[in-house]
């Protein structure tokens, strides 16, 4: 069962005001009647949105971000000649290869002049510290740049010179040439709009979960985070993960790090950066992890990200 969270629930991503009927509680529906409640940023209408939800059996609390990459914001921001567009952004500053500064996820947003971030690559050190060096589990490119290299075991997202994505394993990235931005994550649970088959072999084990999608076109781009370990959001299956991705829209989608490293930032209207969901480190709800690699989303114009 799921209850849709009301569209004024955190006031920050829709202009428009808030009436009565918009306030009341909607009705519950069953998962598989499940349509996403996208809310357009204030100001940003055109390409990012943001939606959120409560799962009622099992109890489950989630996060989503829908990024439309192919659409240009000038021509609902402004009528000028400037040219407006959503960028992926990975951080960098790596210490070596292979190797990042740890940063939160707020940090990552804020420093960065993002619009919105999620925590992705695991990684080896878990700590609430920021600046110590993480070792990635897997590739990190950010900006044509490559941090670390790719990790055959799992599967990544990349998105390339050309404009084109795609999210594959980690082992038939023969060359990173051609890649912009990439992040690697655990491993893919939506395949071609259908779970991954490996699945139905997988013991279900529940976890917050962070994760990320893309359409079937690869021009949207999908963020989810999962809240767990706490009696309002249990943690979900990877199985769960894919059935909330292709609910969102997606037609794949990657399983990224998850745990206490789980997190979602979003810029505030008035420039605030806020923790959307609740994470969880050290059994503390709230706290903040510092990770390894995170991806994220800059307002773009004229080639340089608008703060």
């Amino acid at each position: 069962m799921i209850f849709l969270s009301g569209c004024g629930s955190l006031g920050f991503y829709d202009s428009s005001p808030l009436t009565k009927e918009r306030g009341k509680a909607p009705d519950k529906v069953k998962l598989d009647d499940f349509l996403p409640s996208w809310q357009p940023f204030a100001g940003n209408s055109s390409g990012l949105f943001y939606a959120s939800a409560s799962i009622i059996e099992p109890k489950l609390e989630l996060r989503a971000i829908k990024a439309n990459l192919s659409v240009d914001l000038s021509a609902d921001l402004s009528r000028d000649e400037s040219q407006t567009s959503l960028k992926i952004v990975v951080n960098s500053r790596g210490g070596g290869e292979g190797k990042l500064p740890s940063i939160k996820v707020s940090s990552f947003v804020r420093n960065y002049g993002l619009l919105a971030g999620i925590n992705a690559t695991p990684f080896d050190i878990t700590s609430s510290k920021e600046g110590e060096e993480r070792n990635c589990a897997g590739i990190v490119v950010s900006d044509g740049i490559t941090i670390s290299q790719p990790f055959d075991r799992y599967d990544a997202i990349v998105f390339y010179k050309d404009g084109s994505a795609a999210i594959l394993p980690q082992a038939e990235i023969t060359s990173l040439e051609d890649v912009e931005n990439a992040v690697g994550g655990f491993r893919m649970v939506l395949k071609d709009g259908e779970l991954a088959e490996r699945l139905s072999r997988t013991k279900e084990v529940r976890h917050p979960r962070s994760a990320v999608g893309l359409s079937s076109d690869g021009r949207t781009l999908y963020l989810l985070v999962i809240d767990g370990r706490r009696s309002g959001s249990i943690g979900a299956t990877e199985a769960e993960i894919a059935l909330i991705m292709k609910k969102l829209g997606a037609e794949c989608a990657l399983n990224l790090d998850g745990g206490g490293s789980t997190a979602m930032a979003l810029r505030l209207p008035n420039n605030r950066v806020k923790i959307v969901n609740t994470p969880i480190h050290k059994g503390i709800p709230g706290r903040e992890r510092a990770v390894g690699a995170c991806i994220g989303l800059a307002a773009v114009e004229n080639h340089k990200i608008v703060r």
